[in-house]
């Protein structure tokens, strides 16, 4: 049992409750558990969604995480308000399994919240799995419908640097200095418990893709601020279970960003709008999957 980990039947309160959640990740569950270590008390629970592959007898093994069988694919965000429902923790951590927490990046995060009360977020820096002097770019602004535009027709990635035309993947960012964060990847982000029961927890509007990106934007609207801390590092694997099943990801991807500029559209123009993003964003989602399934041959 790693240094500082609850048994269930533990009484005492944890400061920190790690919640990850699970679908066929049996090649990465056990590499993020062993990574988790840290000098408070903590407890672990995982959701598993429904695996298909031998995810839940590896966390078997795990006799102080507490794992909660789902009998179906529940999505994402649901998974993890199942999760939530079941943390003590003052803090929660969520946490995708295709991560390794480098060792005093708990402690880091947890004792940020701890001296800045006025922060309700906080996320690492994450690194790339076997290079973790890579980071990765994992901060980018809330989206909105002109960002949105500029990234459907490409002048985002032709002037990345531009603040408007490369808004919403923030190239400027500073991944060497701690900072506010907009909307840090959920990958892994430490969050004041209270914060998300007075959110509700994500929005399951968002089964899969887009309930992180919906709950920064609500965290803000809010007036919460999210923190970003290059001296704790994590080592993520991207999109390590939905590259299995990478076209329906795709589409679920431009589906949730249409959902998610409707539902935060505060110019009650957004009938509007979507006549050209609705379109354009199937185009291009039409044109990625058949760039992938090209690739795949």
């Amino acid at each position: 049992m790693n240094p500082g980990t609850l048994e269930p039947s533990n009484p005492v309160r944890p400061r920190l409750s790690v919640l990850i959640v699970t679908w066929n990740s049996a090649a990465d569950i056990e590499p993020c558990l062993d990574s988790l270590h840290a000098e408070r008390p903590f407890e672990v629970i995982v959701v598993d969604n429904a695996s298909e592959d031998d995810t839940r007898a590896r966390l078997a093994g795990y006799h102080h995480a507490r794992v909660i069988e789902n009998t179906a694919n529940l999505g994402y965000a649901r998974a993890n308000n199942q999760g939530l429902a079941s943390c003590r923790g003052e803090f929660v951590l969520l946490l995708n399994p295709d991560t390794r927490v480098l060792p005093g990046a708990l402690d880091r995060l947890v004792e940020h919240l701890d001296q800045n009360p006025g922060h309700a977020a906080v996320a690492p820096r994450l690194a790339d799995y076997d290079r973790t002097d890579r980071t990765q770019q994992s901060v980018r602004d809330l989206p909105t419908a002109s960002s949105v535009f500029w990234e459907l027709i490409g002048l985002s990635r032709l002037f990345p640097r531009s603040r408007k035309l490369g808004a919403l993947r923030m190239a400027w960012f500073d991944y060497g200095s701690p900072g506010p964060a907009p909307q840090p990847m959920t990958s892994c982000l430490l969050v004041r418990r209270a914060v998300l029961e007075k959110l509700g927890g994500f929005d399951e509007a968002f089964p899969i893709l887009y309930p992180d990106v919906d709950l920064s934007r609500r965290m803000r609207d809010s007036g919460l601020v999210t923190w970003f801390l290059p001296d704790a590092v994590v080592a993520h694997r991207r999109g390590a279970s939905t590259a299995r099943v990478k076209p329906r990801m795709i589409r679920e991807q431009y589906r949730s960003l249409i959902r998610y500029l409707r539902k935060h559209d505060r110019g009650g123009w957004f009938w509007l709008k979507s006549v050209v993003l609705v379109p354009l964003s199937g185009i291009v989602m039409a044109l990625r999957i058949a760039a992938w399934r090209l690739r795949r041959r």
